[in-house]
């Protein structure tokens, strides 16, 4: 952030009054507030001196915030103690909402969101998903509840309003290398607030949730909570807590996004760009009061309403913010209004307010559609041309012979957070590069290898820059300040060295024909998307229809990131994603990552907030939604990692597919046996029921699901191959017999052929045309039921259309409706059709025995009375290698995944190895009892 640069700026910002040169430490940038004049402590503290980055600043700093007394005439809580205010004054900050007792005004840690962004350590975007009614939260911004419609981080569970994002600081937690920021050690990530009722302290043990008020801090990696002023006594590495062994470490991440946004790198639908509308930096609607601030009504007779504008950019997309203020107000309590709702922190002094529309811009203002989204062209149909419209101002810097500049710098490994210096009208970014260098130990390197990055940290996305030797470094903050002061307060300027980073970025495209070679699928997408081959390469090849490439171009890797996902090749549309490289070899000797797979379409939606939370709970780039790529992605992330679990988040079918592709790609890995976990989310969850997880998922909290696969046991589960080899009659004269192409699919639960895959189908169809009605277990199964009722005088005489052969041997079938294989003792939702009764003419049932049971029912009917326990079904066979012939078209379906298959062959025989599954240990996990207090957030917060 560019500082101001006049003396009383830098006092009551808290720099104090730095020689020019000199290095200052800014852990703590802002610590000094402004105190209106009133009872309570004297307004500036004490400002931070030279020092190491993390010293502390001696003394009670109020860091930031514009306190003044006001009179309560409703109860209200601390925001520190989040105890009740006892009496009729408090202590307001009238940038933020801060609410405090006089007591506590001198135990103030928390910065004001007018400062906060400059004490940002690492600029790291957010990913704010839709919108949604978030009950009993707080916006970080403005500190006021999430009534309406609000946003929230995907990674990081940033609460915020929507007229707020604009305003949020860029402090989501750091996921991974980009090459610009890289860190060994991680500190704690803390985040204000919006914590349960019952949290407890991690210091002294006490409550320090609240509903009332944003109150408490709570850390993004290892949960742990605490009050504000707990938190700084304890540690600042945070070394993952309870999940550390499962946890992917940020640090062992690599990605060199550049532009992309964190959305693409973490893999999550910009539903919510599309949603606000509008660039990272832009104000969502044209006429709000202020960030998460009321709507003033009709002004009173001494009231009037302002439009303020914060530069070129607002007013050229009409985006203002409103401010009422006595009539009866001086220039200068209007200009301060103004810089409050625009969260600048810096001395009024330095400003002015112009009224438009300027001479220089009402052209730009009043042309037809350069405004933005919902700009000028939609506000003038609302305006009118009525005396009632609000005047129109807008905030302009002081032209300003010289500044204190601070220079960041970057990766290099020195002791300051920052360097202060003075830049004049003759000071080029050269210029400057030479003087920060001495001042950061680096006199004796050669200045042509360093150079001056600006970043802008915007809440969305941050954005970097390169600047020219010969820029002038004064004239650039001027256009800054001119274009946007809120821009201007979240711009920083790093001196990095100018070392030729590589550009490398590994683009997964899925959706292609499957079974090609590297050179087809080459000539494939250079056809689909004009590749350039000097810096697209196909590193891998996956037989199911998928490559990875390898770009050398950022620019030429957005471009294919981009046109990929409006490509189709062959009628299939492509999927694009951008994925990072793991760093095997720096991955902890106890660090057995776990890799997450998740079908939001299962369980009634509860996929989708699963989702979420397993993102804040662990890495992000360790959790993937397999409607956006499958489960190829992961398997690939994870090729080099030497040990790794699996949960995959869905039903049966979900967990087949999983299988299915770790079967086929474990010659890739160098864990070729994962051992796999489930949380049911399906109607059936049939495996997930053997394997202890449940009948499904009821909103359980995601840590204790967690917690549970860390202590599962590890089981063998067959799995089985099933090759189709499927003909047909080509309808000529000749009976000439048409062979399609066999096609092998895999098996760990059963193999229904009849009456129970013709169920399956009906309901799978019925889903397919009406998806938004399945969006709950109990109405699913209602479905089958009604589907089922339907076909209970059904009667096909499935054992005249069917042959069965078991280890080459004939078995006559006897009169039945549905032959199901069974490899697990739980079919549809969970009912024993095998049954409990000894025979000895087969083997006791096992999972991990290499035998598969095949049993016989007879109808709808008898299904029913198979799930209600009240009989069992028809023994016919146990054996290890099965061919079915089908003399007609006949249903089948496998792991709950129905088709009608044609006439021909199905032959059943055990796959290679057995696949190795996690069984939730009986007994209470015991490092549930050990908790920390690491609450993981309600899965269903969007909802409640």
């Amino acid at each position: 952030m560019a500082a101001a640069a006049e003396p009383g700026a830098r006092a009551w910002m808290g720099g104090g009054s730095p020689r020019p040169g000199s290095p200052v430490c800014s852990p703590v940038l802002g610590a000094g507030g402004r105190a209106r004049p009133g009872p309570g402590p004297p307004g500036p503290g004490p400002g931070p001196g030279p020092g190491r980055a993390g010293d502390r600043v001696p003394g009670p700093p109020v860091p930031g915030h514009s306190f003044r007394k006001v009179t309560l005439t409703k109860p209200t809580f601390c925001h520190l103690c989040s105890d009740f205010i006892w009496g009729l004054a408090g202590f307001l900050c009238d940038v933020c909402n801060f609410m405090s007792h006089e007591k506590c005004l001198r135990h103030v840690k928390t910065a004001c969101a007018c400062v906060a962004p400059s004490l940002v350590r690492v600029p790291v975007a957010h990913c704010f998903g839709p919108r949604g009614l978030y009950k009993r939260k707080f916006c970080a911004v403005c500190r006021k509840g999430l009534e309406a419609p609000a946003l929230r981080c995907e990674v990081c569970e940033l609460h915020i309003h929507a007229d707020c994002v604009p305003f949020a600081c860029s402090d989501c937690r750091q996921c991974h290398q980009d090459g610009h920021h890289d860190h060994d050690t991680y500190h704690h990530h803390w985040r204000e607030g919006n914590l349960p009722l019952g949290a407890r302290c991690e210091v002294c043990r006490k409550t320090c949730g609240s509903s009332d008020v944003l109150a408490g801090v709570r850390c993004g990696w290892c949960g742990i909570q605490a009050h504000s002023l707990c938190s700084s006594v304890l540690a600042p590495e945070c070394t993952f807590g309870q999940l550390r062994s499962m946890v992917l470490p940020p640090g062992c991440v690599r990605l060199l996004s550049r532009n992309f946004s964190k959305m693409h790198c973490f893999r999550i639908a910009e539903t919510a760009a599309l949603e606000l509308g509008d660039r990272d930096d832009g104000v969502d609607g044209s006429a709000a009061s202020g960030p998460g601030r009321d709507a003033p009504a009709t002004p009173e007779s001494s009231k009037q309403t302002l439009e303020i504008f914060d530069g070129n950019d607002t007013v050229r997309r009409n985006r203002f913010r409103l401010v009422t203020v006595p009539r009866l107000a001086s220039s200068e309590e209007v200009l301060e209004a103004a810089l409050r709702v625009y969260y600048v922190s810096e001395d009024p002094g330095d400003f002015e307010l112009q009224e438009l529309p300027l001479p220089s811009l009402a052209a730009v203002a009043q042309t037809p559609g350069k405004a933005g989204s919902g700009g000028l062209a939609e506000e003038d149909s609302t305006r009118g041309s009525g005396s009632h419209e609000p005047e129109a101002w807008v905030i302009r810097a002081r032209p300003r012979a010289q500044e204190v500049l601070k220079i960041y710098p970057g990766w290099l490994k020195v002791g300051v957070a920052y360097v202060s210096i003075r830049v004049t009208s003759q000071s080029t970014v050269r210029t400057v590069v030479l003087e920060v260098l001495p001042l950061l130990g680096r006199q004796a390197e050669d200045p042509e290898n360093f150079q001056l990055m600006e970043v802008l940290m915007g809440s969305r996305q941050v954005q970097r820059m390169v600047l020219a030797d010969e820029e002038l470094l004064l004239e650039r903050l001027w256009d800054i300040r001119q274009t946007s002061l809120r821009q201007a307060s979240r711009t920083r300027f790093y001196v990095v060295e100018s070392r030729a980073v590589a550009p490398r970025v590994s683009l997964f495209v899925g959706g292609l024909p499957p079974g090609l070679s590297p050179r087809a699928y080459g000539d494939l997408l250079h056809e689909a998307m004009a590749t350039k081959a000097a810096v697209v390469s196909v590193s891998h090849v996956y037989s199911q229809g998928a490559v990875v490439l390898d770009v050398t171009c950022f620019a030429e890797a957005e471009r294919l990131y981009m046109l990929g996902r409006d490509t189709a090749v062959h009628g299939q549309p492509l999927t694009t994603l951008v994925l990072p490289d793991v760093l095997h070899t720096k991955l902890p000797p106890d660090c057995c990552p776990l890799l997450v797979f998740v079908n939001p379409k299962s369980g009634g939606l509860k996929g989708r907030d699963l989702l979420c939370s397993f993102r804040k709970l662990l890495n992000p780039h360790q959790v993937f939604d397999l409607t956006n790529g499958g489960p190829l992605p992961g398997f690939h992330l994870f090729a080099q990692v030497p040990c790794f679990r699996v949960l995959v988040c869905g039903g049966d079918g979900t967990v087949g597919w999983v299988l299915t592709a770790l079967e086929e790609t474990r010659h890739r890995l160098t864990c070729q046996e994962p051992s796999v976990a489930i949380l049911p989310l399906g109607t059936g969850n049939d495996l997930g029921r053997v394997l202890r997880w449940g009948a499904g998922y009821s909103g359980e909290d995601p840590l204790s699901m967690l917690v549970s696969v860390d202590e599962a046991d590890a089981v063998l589960v067959d799995r089985w191959t099933i090759l189709l080899d499927a003909h047909k009659a080509t309808g000529t004269g000749n009976n000439a017999v048409d062979t399609e192409p066999p096609k092998i699919v895999q098996m760990s639960n059963y193999c229904g052929i009849g009456i129970d895959a013709e169920l399956s189908l009906d309901f799978h169809q019925a889903r397919e045309e009406e998806p938004g009605k399945f969006t709950s277990r109990f109405h699913n199964k209602g479905v089958y039921v009604r589907v089922g009722l339907q076909k209970i005088s059904h009667s096909r005489g499935l054992h005249k259309e069917i042959r069965l052969q078991v280890e080459q041997r004939e078995v006559e079938l006897p009169s039945i409706e549905g032959l199901i294989f069974i490899n697990i003792p739980s079919w549809g939702s969970g009912a024993d059709l095998w049954g409990s009764d000894s025979d000895s003419r087969f083997e006791k049932p096992r999972m991990d025995d290499g035998l598969l049971e095949v049993v016989g029912v007879t109808g709808v009917v008898h299904m029913g009375q198979v799930q209600g326990g009240l009989r069992s079904g028809i023994r016919i066979a146990q054996g290890s290698y099965f061919r079915v012939t089908l003399l007609k078209a006949t249903p089948v379906q496998v792991d709950g995944e129905p088709w009608v298959q044609a006439p021909g062959h199905m032959i059943i025989s055990v796959a290679g190895p057995k696949v190795h599954m996690l069984r939730k240990a009986k007994q209470k996990p015991r490092k549930a009892a050990a908790t920390r207090g690491h609450t993981a957030p309600a899965p269903e917060g969007s909802t409640n």
